[in-house]
């Protein structure tokens, strides 16, 4: 088989769809993504069985816990990606919003419009939910999708794709609206990132790695979402019972994901008084501590941290801890070692507060909350395409807004510039 003669005409036949797609109205994108919401808690024993493959896979090939959590469909998991595509049904369609109409003194009215980008390429790993998450938010904002998923989640992305694809045909989305590259071949995605003449823009999903090679080999444009260096500072004016909670679930509610905390900073006037606190409550959950000089000395039994553990992510039951004099130095620890992802501070002063919201240049930035709210779900987007890092184009969770660009469109009556 040519793969490369198989990869251009999927990238063909997405650019041909897109074009009709862009024309399609809302009604009809909300009826498909309905239908789809129904499909998959109605072929959810098919899906579940095609996810267990993976995880079975998964375990033998040795990887981490953390990991394989992110790679299994529960029913709960169905439930909550068959929801994201009704929320995103509800959502109000961005394609054709007027942003911006100017009137000129000659004459000349100018409106700005939202359009859509035209084909997405996302390239991701081990989350199967974004195979659906990805499908609805690329279809109710009227472009068309290419899939590549990673080896390990192989068999539930193609089930997912499978029914949702069957789904939109019968609604009468134009056949390419959504592809699935079903080869894992790491070679394809090289041939994929070279269809400047079909694919408009890449989106990578996954780790460090993945992204890094993803922009340096793409000839596409590229949104990027680094890794998650996610802080929590726990500062001297803190509602300590607070800082606790949030610490916690920051950590361990879900560790292998990108919004989860890393770094734990933590101000020297309530170290004594917090982190036995915070720190026993997370060993018993089976976190591993590593901690800075001061920190071991409050609480004995941590490993030591070191200078590659404050710019770690991760992804797992383990968190750096770092006691700091102040605010200023908590966000210039940030500002060197995170990933301008998500940080938060937890503090009653609204001085302290301020000055955190403002100075830590991270694409979300949070008073007295958890980090794990940066999801396009909780921000109320549906579902997202991925945490943007980037501060061109789009930043932070990315919903249907951030997957269409504009043009526009001039109104005269005979207006000729001299």
């Amino acid at each position: 088989m040519d793969r490369r003669i198989d990869v251009e005409k999927i990238c063909y036949k997405a650019k041909a769809a897109s074009r009709r797609l862009a024309l399609i109205d809302t009604k009809s994108k909300n009826l498909a993504l309905a239908a789809m919401a129904r499909a998959l808690i109605a072929n959810r024993s098919y899906i579940i069985k095609e996810n267990a493959k993976d995880v079975v896979m998964a375990r033998k090939r040795g990887l981490s816990q953390a990991l394989i959590d992110r790679l299994v469909i529960t029913e709960s998991r169905l439930i909550g990606m068959s929801k994201s595509l009704k929320d995103i049904a509800a959502l109000k369609d961005p394609v054709g919003q007027i942003m911006e109409t100017r009137r000129r003194p000659n004459g000349l009215c100018i409106k700005k419009v939202r359009v859509p980008i035209g084909v997405i390429l996302i390239i991701y790993e081990s989350r199967p939910n974004v195979t659906s998450d990805c499908i609805g938010l690329c279809l109710k904002s009227s472009n068309a999708v290419i899939l590549r998923g990673g080896s390990e989640a192989i068999n539930s992305n193609i089930a997912i794709f499978r029914i949702l694809n069957k789904v939109a045909l019968k609604h009468g989305l134009p056949d390419g609206s959504i592809s699935i590259i079903k080869e894992t071949d790491r070679g394809l995605v090289d041939k994929l990132l070279r269809q400047t003449l079909f694919i408009d823009l890449v989106i990578p999903r996954g780790g460090e790695s993945l992204i890094r090679e993803v922009t340096e080999r793409s000839r596409i444009p590229v949104i990027k979402h680094y890794k998650g260096v996610c802080h929590t500072y726990v500062d001297a004016a803190a509602d300590l019972k607070m800082a606790e909670e949030i610490s916690f679930n920051a950590k361990v509610q879900r560790p292998g994901v990108c919004n989860a905390m890393e770094t734990l900073l933590v101000h020297e006037k309530v170290a004594k008084k917090v982190l036995p606190r915070i720190i026993k409550r997370l060993k018993a959950f089976g976190v591993e501590i590593r901690g800075c000089p001061e920190t071991m000395k409050i609480v004995k039994g941590i490993k030591p941290a070191v200078e590659a553990d404050w710019y770690a992510e991760y992804l797992d039951l383990i968190l750096s801890v770092k006691i700091v004099a102040n605010v200023e130095e908590a966000i210039e620890h940030i500002m060197k070692y995170g990933s301008y992802h998500s940080d938060a501070i937890v503090t009653e002063n609204k001085k302290a507060s301020d000055k955190f919201l403002r100075e830590v240049d991270s694409a979300c930035v949070y008073l007295n909350a958890s980090t794990r709210f940066t999801d396009g779900g909780e921000f109320g987007k549906g579902a997202e395409m991925g945490i943007s890092t980037d501060k061109i184009h789009a930043r932070g969770p990315m919903g249907l807004e951030e997957l269409t660009s504009y043009k526009y469109i001039v109104y005269g009556n005979g207006q000729i510039r001299k």
